[in-house]
């Protein structure tokens, strides 16, 4: 065998070979709070917090996820979380979780609502 059949036989076989470094790119899809990335440890329930806009959530001492969240007229503070879904896109459609949160990649805080007979993710700091 020459040194451009055994050249081209190489090059055919790395082609056709699965390479799992670029399946290993392909970001998890994360479907709750486990694998949602920047949520605070160690929040205390009803304390102060400052952003209500983006990575919002945290969790107790004991486990309870948090937001941190602004009632009307009140100074932001962590309250109990509703259902937490992971990572969504703003945007997109949630069926099956209305009254749910999720947080957007970039760490924008969405909650799933109902409008028009549809469901989709919104900013959930207004």
């Amino acid at each position: 065998m020459n040194i451009r059949t055994l050249l081209a036989i190489t090059v055919v076989a790395l082609a056709a070979a699965p390479t799992p470094a670029a399946n290993s790119d392909v970001p998890a899809t994360c479907q709750d709070a486990f694998c949602t990335p920047g949520i605070a440890p160690g929040v205390v329930l009803g304390a102060p917090c400052t952003d209500t806009s983006h990575y919002v959530f945290g969790t107790t001492s004991w486990g309870r996820l948090v937001f941190c969240g602004s009632p009307r007229r009140y100074e932001p503070r962590y309250f109990r979380s509703p259902p937490m879904i992971g990572v969504k896109d703003e945007g997109a459609p949630c069926p099956g979780y209305v009254n749910s949160v999720a947080q957007a990649p970039d760490g924008l805080f969405l909650s799933c609502i109902a409008d028009s007979g549809t469901t989709r993710w919104v900013r959930g700091d207004q």
